[in-house]
């Protein structure tokens, strides 16, 4: 799996942006990006989940719901995928075998900013650990998720 993390805004509507990267025989996945603390945030819970299928330890059908799942930090799929749910025309999207993303074809900016782990971001989501970075914290909560699956 080759795996990007962009940040995107603009008014396309969420399907029509699914359509676009999976036209180009990739995958995606659109997340709010007030619940996305940096990169490896994202990329963490994608690798989770890939070994979650792995191991047939997957709660999910599919792998990108499964890295929702993770990246949301959830043992319910219902509860991860409405946390997650992105809003306001700004997305966080892992893109999955996807090489150049054509935002212009779609009308969307791209904005990596919005990947950012922020104080504000981290505080809503309830980080507060002083010895870790916030994009450390996110990791080790997708990690948790491995515990609360059993």
């Amino acid at each position: 799996m080759d795996l990007k993390v962009i940040g995107m805004e603009g008014k396309t509507p969420f399907d029509e942006i699914v359509s676009h990267f999976t036209s180009m025989g990739g995958e995606v996945v659109l997340m709010d990006p007030d619940k996305i603390l940096g990169k490896e945030h994202v990329i963490s819970a994608a690798i989770h989940a890939e070994r979650s299928f792995e191991e047939g330890t997957n709660r999910s059908k599919s792998v990108l719901t499964e890295i929702i799942l993770y990246a949301a930090w959830e043992r319910q799929i219902s509860k991860a995928l409405s946390k997650m749910k992105p809003k306001d025309g700004k997305y966080v999207a892992l893109l999955i075998d996807i090489d150049d993303p054509q935002l212009d074809a779609i009308r969307m900016v791209r904005n990596d900013s919005l990947i950012d782990a922020t104080p504000e971001k981290a505080k809503t989501l309830g980080l507060n650990d002083p010895f870790l970075s916030y994009e450390q914290q996110a990791v080790e909560n997708v990690a948790m998720v491995e515990l609360l699956k059993v």
